[in-house]
C-alpha cells in the first residue's frame, strides 16, 4: 500500500478531463445515455488521446 497519494494524481487528471469534456453542460436524457457517452468518449480517449503518464518520483525508494 503506498504511503502518499500521489499515485492517485494521474486518476484525478483524468476524471477532470471526463469532467470538462463529457459531463459538465452536458445533457442526458437518461442515465443509460450519460452511461453510453462516458464509455464513448472512453473509446475516443483511448484511440486518440491516451499516453502513458510520467512518474517523476525521485526520492528514496519506498519500503513494501
Amino acid at each position: 500500500m503506498p504511503k502518499h497519494t500521489s499515485w492517485l494524481n494521474p486518476i484525478k487528471i483524468w476524471f477532470s478531463i471526463l469532467s470538462r469534456r463529457v459531463i459538465r453542460r452536458g445533457a442526458f436524457r437518461s442515465t443509460a445515455d450519460l452511461r453510453d457517452r462516458i464509455l464513448k468518449f472512453i473509446d475516443y480517449y483511448n484511440a486518440t488521446m491516451a499516453k502513458p503518464f510520467k512518474w517523476t518520483y525521485a526520492g528514496r525508494p519506498l519500503n513494501v
